[in-house]
């Protein structure tokens, strides 16, 4: 597989913005490959009227839904939201809520896989809340929000079944 593709997948899997050197330490390309790389990707990407383009902002690039999209983009999200959550989601939101504040990498340790799509569809539907990670200022942790505690009609966390037992 050539280096655009393997790039391409990278950004694809990770679902959020990626630095240069997170891209170089994962993929062993040098900076100027990745950056010759990623400007043939998105040039290709723009030429060729797909459905995928690459924003770069600072030192970092993300893979997004083209602009042309956006209507369709935003009926998949909608209805994504309307839809009862999944048993994936239900363990993730047990986990943040047992064990919160936690980190992604907490999270997708627990569960075995990556949760990316699982915490942003989360985070839109306003069940959590992703905040700075105060040990480390370049990561996050999430937590439940008022509005988890408000749909299932608790006062507090100390509520939720078994809570003391969990926590430990």
């Amino acid at each position: 597989m050539d280096q655009k593709n393997i790039l391409e997948s990278l950004l694809f899997v990770s679902g959020h913005p990626l630095s240069y050197k997170k891209l170089a330490e994962i993929s062993g390309f040098s900076g100027e490959e990745i950056t010759n790389s990623l400007k043939e990707l998105a040039c290709e990407y723009e030429q060729n009227n797909r459905g995928l383009r690459l924003i770069f902002l600072d030192d970092k690039i993300q893979l997004v839904a083209a602009p042309e999209s956006k209507e369709a983009v935003e009926k998949l999200i909608k209805s994504d939201l309307n839809e009862e959550l999944t048993p994936a989601a239900l363990e993730t939101l047990a986990i943040i809520a047992y064990n919160g504040p936690a980190s992604r990498a907490v999270i997708e340790n627990l569960r075995g896989v990556n949760c990316g799509f699982i915490l942003q569809n989360l985070t839109i539907r306003g069940l959590i809340e992703k905040k700075n990670n105060p040990s480390d200022g370049r990561s996050f942790v999430y937590s439940v929000s008022f509005d988890f505690l408000k749909q299932l009609g608790l006062s507090r966390l100390e509520d939720l079944p078994n809570y003391n037992e969990l926590r430990k």
